[in-house]
């Protein structure tokens, strides 16, 4: 595979330029990805996870060199082989905008199953499509997800974060390596029904005077917790979890 970076393909037009109209950041350079693989299909790669319309047209997508004109099937069956023993839920009562960005970084730290508790229509433009690389259920109470993941041939733990007196402290706790983190909404964080179902409930230390941090913040913080005590990060340039 070339190098995405070197090679006149993949040279970038000057910052003035218009940007691509499928790239979302407001700056940087204004072509994000890498052009038509060079020197036409008699050059193109052999393997079953490639795709042909990519090699022609480039690959703009926001997915790591290593998947760089990969097709969809092909990059979820290898995450599938890699998956890390937490998952994450959210309840959706309210179609809170952060439940996008939660699930971006789920894919991110590489969630077994990414939970929608409540209306199955939620907001997905945080996520910036890694939802397509996720598998994503839906749940219609917090009790059914209890019930679907204690099920599960090795039983996952349900913890919710709460910051009322009780909660462990994420900091100073034994992180279950089988576990779902379960979020509320926003404002009213969660439900009495997701209080009762969990199996424990847990607290990130704050500081300031605000009483709660933004849940997609909660979130990140709680599955980098689960990274920092289970994950295996490799050789130490760190070639194995980026990718």
């Amino acid at each position: 595979m070339p190098d995405p970076v070197s090679g006149p393909e993949a040279r970038q037009p000057s910052y003035d330029a218009g940007r691509a109209p499928y790239d979302p950041m407001p700056h940087g350079p204004p072509e994000v990805g890498v052009g038509p693989w060079p020197g036409g299909p008699e050059a193109w790669p052999s393997g079953e996870q490639y795709d042909a319309e990519l090699l022609a047209g480039g690959d703009r997508r926001n997915v790591v060199d290593r998947y760089r004109y990969w097709r969809l099937e092909a990059i979820v069956a290898d995450l599938d082989t890699r998956r890390h023993g937490f998952h994450v839920a959210i309840e959706n009562w309210q179609h809170d905008f952060n439940i996008g960005t939660i699930v971006r970084s789920a894919n991110a730290f590489l969630a077994a199953e990414v939970h929608i508790v409540g209306n199955r229509r939620w907001n997905r433009r945080g996520a910036m499509v890694t939802d397509r690389y996720q598998h994503v259920r839906h749940h219609a109470s917090v009790p059914e997800l209890a019930s679907y993941l204690h099920g599960l041939t090795t039983p996952v733990a349900l913890l919710g974060i709460d910051n009322l007196p009780g909660s462990a402290q994420l900091e100073t706790m034994a992180v279950p390596h089988d576990v779902c983190f379960l979020f509320g909404q926003e404002g009213p964080g969660l439900s009495a029904q997701a209080r009762g179902a969990c199996d424990g409930t847990f607290s990130i230390a704050q500081f300031g005077s605000t009483r709660s941090i933004n849940a997609s913040a909660a979130a990140a913080i709680a599955m980098h917790g689960w990274i920092r005590q289970h994950a295996d990060l490799g050789a130490p340039d760190g070639s194995v979890w980026r990718g």
